[in-house]
């Protein structure tokens, strides 16, 4: 996939790091040129230009690129700006930083229904979700192994882990299946919970909507996504 990560102080930069880690391409943008030099030999390519700038933004490949990040955080005005020009130029995907509620709520009038929090979110669990189908969270046990929490793909509903072969196949580990179950409260309100279901056995049979805690390669993970 192409991605663009405008702004690259810590959260941006270490996003686009582990995107381009991940095989993917990814144009890094800043308007400060120590932080492109820094990235030069990290990532895909970088930019240094004003994204606030209409002119700037229009020269980077808009039409090309599936997913447009605006990592700006120290500059709340900045963040607007380019959400407002991304949402104008009507970009394939777009998620944005927000540094409180009210930032939140603004881009939210904007149009921006993606939004990320570093201060509550890492860059790594990002970077999964960008890149995993089904992707619900994540635990980074190091560089290159995690535990995942996805939805079960599509193909494999109706299949029992052993038919599956999670570890013979994928050189996985199921831990657990959770289960979104509707329930009522004592006043007649639907609420959602999520229940856990243990350790799965070899002929548990999969069901649309489980979720799948996984632990495993993240290459490994990736590919059986």
């Amino acid at each position: 996939m192409k991605f663009i990560v405008i702004g690259l102080g810590n959260f941006g930069a270490s996003l686009a790091e582990k995107l381009s880690a991940q095989g993917n391409e990814v144009i890094g943008v800043d308007r400060q040129l120590a932080k492109v030099t820094a990235l030069k030999e990290k990532i895909t390519h970088t930019i240094c230009l004003d994204a606030t700038d209409e002119t700037a933004f229009h020269s980077l490949p808009l039409k090309n690129t599936d997913v447009f990040v605006v990592a700006i955080g120290e500059d709340e005005g900045a963040n607007i700006m380019v959400n407002a020009l991304c949402k104008e130029a009507n970009v394939k995907r777009l998620i944005s930083r927000a540094v409180n509620r009210l930032h939140e709520k603004v881009l939210g009038a904007l149009g921006v229904s993606e939004i990320a929090h570093p201060e509550e979110e890492s860059a790594e669990r990002w970077s999964k979700r960008l890149c995993m189908t089904g992707f619900v969270d994540s635990f980074e046990l190091n560089s290159n192994y995690s535990i995942v929490e996805a939805i079960v793909p599509k193909k494999y509903v109706g299949q029992t882990i052993q038919e599956i072969g999670f570890r013979e196949k994928y050189e996985l580990l199921v831990l657990t299946i959770l289960k979104n179950t509707e329930k009522k409260t004592s006043f007649g309100k639907s609420v959602v919970t999520t229940v856990l279901h243990g350790i799965p056995r070899p002929d548990t049979r999969l069901q649309e909507g489980d979720i799948l805690a996984i632990y495993g390669y993240n290459d490994h993970i990736k590919s059986f996504l």
